[in-house]
C-alpha cells in the first residue's frame, strides 16, 4: 500500500508490481520460504467436535507435532471451518490433497477499493424510518474507525441490541459506545509498525469514511475547508456499527478478511459491508470474500461489496459472487473544478479538490520536461511526468509545474514546488485531492499551457481554490469496474450502482487529507472517491430495507434493491448494464418492492453443481449431504436471480419464481421492452396473488441474434402500484 488513505484507480499498476515483487521474494529457496496459506474446510464440523482441535489434529497428522505448533497462525471456528498456517509448497500440497479440505490458497494482500449523496438519491433526512432501525447492526470490514468523530456520537442511543454477541477490543487509545458497539482488529502475520495502531483505531481514514457513510449520525456544518458544506449523515443514522479492522498500510490480507467474516457472522451483524477487492478474478472458493459472503448468506446476512476500481476495462469486476451484492460507483449532481490562470489571462478549469488558497497573484510556471534532475541521470522524457525524484529542486522550488500525467503529485511536493498542473485523458470525471495546490486539465488544455510556456520568456500562473458546480447525474464513473461476469457469465454483474464520486464523510485524525508526506491538513471530514464509497451507500440501503423487513433473506433484500433501482441507459454509459447493472439504487422504493426473487443456500448449491463443483466439496461447504446429480445440476438460467443474462447468440429459457410482499390481492402484468435483436416471451403473461407471501412462477424465453457486443431490454411486472423491473442482457463472449 502507498501512504495514501485510499488507493486511487491510477495506482493499480503500482499495486500489481508490489504484489508481483512480493511473490518473487516469497519464492526464494531458503529457510524462510514458508508462505502464509488459508486452508478452507467449509462448514463447521458436526457432533460437537471442536473446529480448532480438528485443525491442530489435521496439522499434527500431516506435518508432525512440532511443525504443527510452529505453522498454525489462526483457526476459523465460529461461523465456518478453516485455518491459517505458514507452510512450504510441499506441505501445502499435502494438505490440499486431504478429503476434508475444500481449498488452499496463499493469503495475498487485497486493496481498499456525505452531505449530498443521500439527498441526491431521493432519500432525504426526514424519510420514513423504522422503529427498529436502532436494532440493525452494520458490520464494517475496513481500516478501523476514528471513534471520536462526531459522526459516531452515541447521544440518544439506548443499550446494545440483545442479539449482539461481539466484543470490543478496548485499549489505552480505543473504547466503544452505544453507537460503535463492537470493534476488533486482525493482523495474523508480521508486526504492527507506526503509523498503524495495534487497535481498531483507524490510522488511514478509509474505514472511518465508509462507516460514517453507511451509518454515521447527523452532523451539521460538516465540510472540508468550506467545500461540500452541509449536514453529514449516514443512510441509517440510528443503526449500530460493528468494526472489524482488516486493512493496514500494506493492504488487507486474505487470512484476516476470513477471520473477520468468521467473527462478524457469529457476533450477530445484520449486514456486512466490505470495500475491499483483489487485482483479478478468482474462483469462488479461492476468494476469501466470496467464501465469507457464502457463509454470511447461510446465516441470513447479506454482504455488500465494491465492484472494483479497475474500469473502464471490460470484465474488470473483482467481486461478483452470486450470493453477494456487487456495487458499481456513479456520480452525484455535484462536481469540483479548480481554475488555472496563466500570465496571458487565459483560464482553464480542471477536476481536483483543491483546498489551498495561494497568497501571491502569480508564480513562475515551468514544464516538468524542461527541469529534469540531471544529477540523478534523469532527462526530460522522464521528468515530464513529475514522478518523485525526477525534478530539479533548484528549478522547481516555489514554481508551478506542468506535468504530463495524473499522479499523486508527491514529486512536485517533494521538490518544493508551489503547485502542479497535470493533464491527461483518464479519470477526468473524478476529483482527487493532492498535497499541494493542483489542477488536472484535459490533454487539449494541457497542450495550450505547454504552448504558452514555450512561447513566453517568463511564464507565470496561479491555481485557485476549488469551487462547486452542478452536473447532470448519475453516470457510472470511468474507474468503476465493469462486467461481464468473468466466472459465471450468465449472471449479470455488477448488480447495481450507487454514489461513489466526491463523497464527503468522516475522516481519521491520525492522518491528513492525502496521507502524503508534507501534507499537514488534518480534517474531520474528507472528500474521496471509489467503489469503496458506493459500497457503504448500498450497505446502508440494505440495512434500511432490513429494518422494515427483519425476516427477509439476503436474497430478498438484494432483489428489492435491484428491482426498484432507477433506470439508467446507454445514453449515460455506453457500457450499459455492464457498468450499472440493474440501475441506480433507490432506498425508499426498495423497502416496499411489491415482489421479490428469493433464493436460499440450496439454490446456490444447484448452481455450483452446474458450474462443475464436486459433491465432496459442496458437502464440506454446506455441512450437509448435498450431492450433484442430474436433477440438481442447474444452470445460471435456473437461478432465481433478479436479472436475465445470456452469453452468445442462443435461445435461453429462464425459470423464475416471485414472492408477493406487496398488496395481499393483486394482479401483475408482464411488460417487455426489447430491441429487435432480442425476442422475449413470458409465460404466463400475468400473475395473480391472493395473499402476502404467496409465490408464483413463470418462464421467460429469450432468443438473441447479437450483431454488437451487447444488447439489452427489460421485463417489468406491473400491478398499477408496484413496478418490479429486471434487465435482460445478451452479449457475445467473443467481444470480451
Amino acid at each position: 500500500m502507498a501512504n495514501t488513505p485510499i488507493s486511487p484507480p491510477w495506482k493499480a499498476l503500482l499495486y500489481i508490481c508490489m504484489a508481483l515483487f512480493s511473490m518473487v521474494i516469497s519464492c526464494r529457496g531458503n529457510p524462510s520460504d514458508h508462505k502464509v496459506y488459508v486452508v478452507y474446510m467449509g462448514d463447521l464440523p458436526k457432533g460437537g467436535i471442536s473446529a480448532s482441535a480438528h485443525h491442530v489434529s489435521l496439522l499434527q497428522a500431516t506435518l508432525g507435532s512440532k511443525r504443527a505448533s510452529e505453522s498454525l497462525l489462526h483457526s476459523y471456528k465460529r461461523s465456518f471451518s478453516g485455518f491459517v498456517a505458514k507452510l512450504s509448497e510441499d506441505e501445502k500440497n499435502k494438505i490440499a490433497s486431504l478429503e476434508e479440505v475444500v481449498s488452499v490458497f496463499p493469503s495475498t494482500k487485497k486493496q481498499l477499493l456525505t452531505t449530498r449523496s443521500w439527498d441526491f438519491m431521493g432519500f432525504p433526512v426526514n424519510s420514513e424510518r423504522s422503529q427498529t432501525e436502532s436494532d440493525v447492526i452494520v458490520g464494517m470490514l475496513d481500516t478501523g474507525i476514528w471513534p471520536e468523530s462526531p459522526s459516531f456520537n452515541d447521544t440518544g442511543f439506548g443499550p446494545t441490541p440483545a442479539k449482539w454477541k461481539g466484543t470490543c477490543q478496548s485499549s489505552s487509545n480505543f473504547t466503544c459506545n452505544n453507537k460503535i458497539i463492537g470493534a476488533k482488529y486482525y493482523h495474523s502475520d508480521g508486526s504492527i509498525s507506526p503509523p498503524d495502531f495495534p487497535s481498531p483505531r483507524d490510522s488511514e481514514g478509509h474505514g472511518t469514511h465508509t462507516s460514517s457513510t453507511a451509518a454515521g449520525g447527523l452532523v451539521s456544518g460538516a465540510n472540508m475547508y468550506g467545500l461540500a458544506a452541509g449536514t453529514a449523515r449516514g443512510g441509517v443514522p440510528s443503526a449500530r456499527i460493528a468494526v472489524y479492522k482488516i486493512c493496514w498500510l500494506d493492504g488487507c490480507s486474505d487470512a484476516d478478511i476470513l477471520a473477520a467474516f468468521d467473527d462478524a457472522i457469529a457476533d450477530g451483524v445484520d449486514i456486512i459491508s466490505i470495500s475491499v477487492g483483489g487485482f483479478f478474478a478468482v474462483d469462488y472458493f479461492g476468494d476469501p470474500i466470496a467464501i465469507g459472503a457464502f457463509h454470511a448468506m447461510k446465516h441470513g446476512v447479506l454482504t455488500s461489496n465494491s465492484a472494483g476500481n479497475s474500469g473502464p476495462e471490460p470484465e474488470s469486476i473483482v467481486n461478483f459472487s452470486p450470493w453477494s451484492l456487487s456495487v458499481a460507483a456513479s456520480t452525484i449532481d455535484r462536481k469540483f473544478l479548480t481554475k488555472v490562470l496563466l500570465g496571458n489571462n487565459a483560464t482553464y478549469e480542471g477536476v481536483t479538490v483543491n483546498t489551498f488558497t495561494l497568497p501571491e497573484e502569480s508564480y513562475n510556471l515551468v514544464y516538468g520536461g524542461n527541469v529534469p534532475n540531471t544529477s540523478a541521470g534523469v532527462d526530460g522524457s522522464i521528468s515530464r511526468y513529475c514522478e518523485a525524484g525526477t525534478l530539479d529542486q533548484t528549478l522547481v522550488k516555489d514554481a508551478i509545474v506542468l506535468c504530463d500525467e495524473l499522479n499523486d503529485a508527491d514529486g512536485p511536493a517533494a521538490a518544493g514546488a508551489t503547485g502542479a498542473i497535470m493533464n491527461g485523458d483518464i479519470f477526468n470525471d473524478t476529483a482527487f485531492a493532492f498535497p499541494l495546490p493542483a489542477s488536472y486539465l484535459s490533454l487539449l488544455d494541457g497542450a495550450q499551457v505547454y504552448d504558452y510556456i514555450n512561447k513566453t520568456s517568463n511564464p507565470t500562473a496561479t491555481i485557485f481554490k476549488s469551487t462547486e458546480f452542478n452536473q447532470t447525474a448519475p453516470f457510472v464513473v470511468s474507474f468503476s469496474s465493469r462486467g461481464p461476469n468473468p466466472i459465471t457469465r450468465d449472471i449479470l454483474k455488477p448488480d447495481l450502482t450507487a454514489p461513489g464520486v466526491d463523497i464527503l464523510a468522516a475522516w481519521s485524525g491520525a492522518t491528513t487529507v492525502t496521507g502524503i508526506p508534507g501534507d499537514d491538513r488534518v480534517v474531520a471530514y474528507n472528500i474521496i472517491s471509489g467503489t469503496s464509497m458506493s459500497c457503504p451507500h448500498a450497505s446502508a440501503a440494505a440495512a434500511y430495507v432490513k429494518s422494515f423487513n427483519p425476516t427477509w433473506s439476503p436474497a430478498a433484500i438484494k432483489s428489492a434493491l435491484m428491482t426498484t433501482a432507477a433506470v439508467m441507459t446507454v445514453n449515460e454509459n455506453s457500457d450499459g448494464e455492464f457498468a450499472y447493472g440493474s440501475g441506480h439504487i433507490d432506498p425508499l422504493k426498495a423497502k416496499s418492492p411489491g415482489l421479490v426473487y428469493d433464493l436460499g443456500e440450496a439454490d446456490y448449491v444447484k448452481l455450483l453443481c452446474g458450474q462443475g463443483y464436486s459433491s465432496k466439496n459442496l458437502q464440506l461447504v454446506t455441512g450437509d449431504n448435498s450431492t450433484c446429480t442430474a436433477a440438481n445440476n442447474g444452470t445460471a438460467y435456473d437461478l432465481n436471480y433478479p436479472s436475465f443474462t445470456l452469453s452468445g447468440p442462443v435461445t435461453a429459457v429462464f425459470h423464475r419464481t416471485v414472492t408477493n410482499v406487496g398488496s395481499a390481492t393483486s394482479t401483475y402484468k408482464a411488460l417487455v421492452a426489447a430491441p429487435s435483436e432480442l425476442s422475449v416471451s413470458v409465460q404466463p403473461s400475468s400473475l395473480t396473488f391472493k395473499s402476502v407471501g404467496e409465490k408464483q412462477s413463470f418462464v421467460v424465453t429469450v432468443s438473441a441474434a447479437i450483431a454488437s457486443e451487447m444488447v439489452s431490454g427489460s421485463l417489468v411486472w406491473d400491478d398499477g402500484t408496484y413496478q418490479v423491473r429486471s434487465p435482460i442482457v445478451a452479449y457475445s463472449t467473443d467481444a470480451f
